[in-house]
């Protein structure tokens, strides 16, 4: 039997030392950003280090665990000359990390990048994106590089539409992201696409002072909540209506559908995509794409 393990066991060794050796190499931390809501923001370099939308990588801090390692999704885009990564208070280890970095500047090790079904947004012409609270992370890389596209004018974006749906229980877990989409409404605006992006953004979570008021400046040009020309919505999308005026407006595409958030979530995405995907090969149809946290 030592014929057929001998071989996954060299292999298995192997691949451990290198993610040791990977581990290893020095990361060099250039940016610190506290965002609202407990989002800590670390911008950082590394040697050699070459990353793809929506990947995520593995971090270490030996001040807190020499051996614990948490995953998390990378926000930054490939164009940008550091990667970044958004951490919200999840437990005791992100605590102590943002706690950590208050005060002073610790070591951090990184292994990674490793891909994710978000890497295939690209090949699809018409993109669904999901995000529920911090899981938009994936997508703010996603949005970023195709702003960095239409910057430097790629004529290879296969991508002609995007539509994009944040989820959050509360106002200020929006306040980090609406830079990124501020700059992309200007920049689509000034290039003559404006139509690229559509992105739709849910309130789960609100108390009758927020919906007053929204309600005392509801025709104002921007939103309240987010500052933003899009207007929040208020609870959870109908993800039914939300299909369907997807399919009729592209009736013979394939739409891909990415989710990055609870199960739960998942599921209701995965049964509208079967729903509405139609059974002749020449009509539109929706893959359906998750990661989950």
């Amino acid at each position: 039997s030592w014929k057929w393990v001998l071989a996954p066991i060299i292999l298995y060794v192997f691949e451990r030392i290198l993610r040791v050796w990977r581990a290893r190499q020095k990361v060099v931390v250039t940016k610190v950003v506290m965002h609202p809501a407990r989002v800590l923001e670390l911008q950082m370099q590394k040697e050699g280090f070459r990353m793809e939308v929506g990947q995520y990588i593995f971090v270490n801090c030996p001040a807190i665990s020499p051996l614990e390692w948490h995953p998390f999704t990378l926000t930054s885009a490939p164009e940008e000359d550091f990667f970044s990564i958004h951490i919200r208070v999840a437990g005791d280890w992100t605590e102590r990390l943002i706690d950590t970095f208050q005060s002073e500047m610790p070591r951090i090790e990184v292994d990674g990048p490793f891909g994710t079904a978000s890497e295939d947004v690209f090949q699809y012409e018409v993109a669904m994106l999901v995000g529920a609270g911090i899981g938009v992370t994936p997508f703010a890389s996603i949005l970023k590089s195709i702003w960095y596209k239409f910057q430097q004018g790629d004529q290879t974006l296969k991508t002609k539409k995007i539509y994009f749906y944040w989820l959050c229980r509360d106002t200020g877990a929006f306040a980090w992201f609406n830079d990124l989409l501020a700059s992309l409404e200007q920049k689509m605006a000034e290039s003559g696409k404006a139509d690229f992006l559509t992105y739709r953004l849910f309130l789960t979570g609100w108390d009758t002072s927020i919906a007053n008021n929204v309600a005392l400046h509801f025709d104002t040009a921007t939103d309240t909540v987010t500052g933003l020309r899009q207007k929040t919505i208020f609870g959870r999308p109908m993800w039914n209506m939300e299909f369907a005026a997807v399919a009729a407006a592209h009736p013979r595409s394939v739409v891909g559908v990415f989710l990055c958030g609870p199960g739960s979530l998942a599921k209701s995405l995965q049964k509208s995509c079967h729903q509405h995907s139609s059974l002749d090969p020449r009509k539109v149809k929706f893959y359906f794409n998750k990661e989950n946290f």
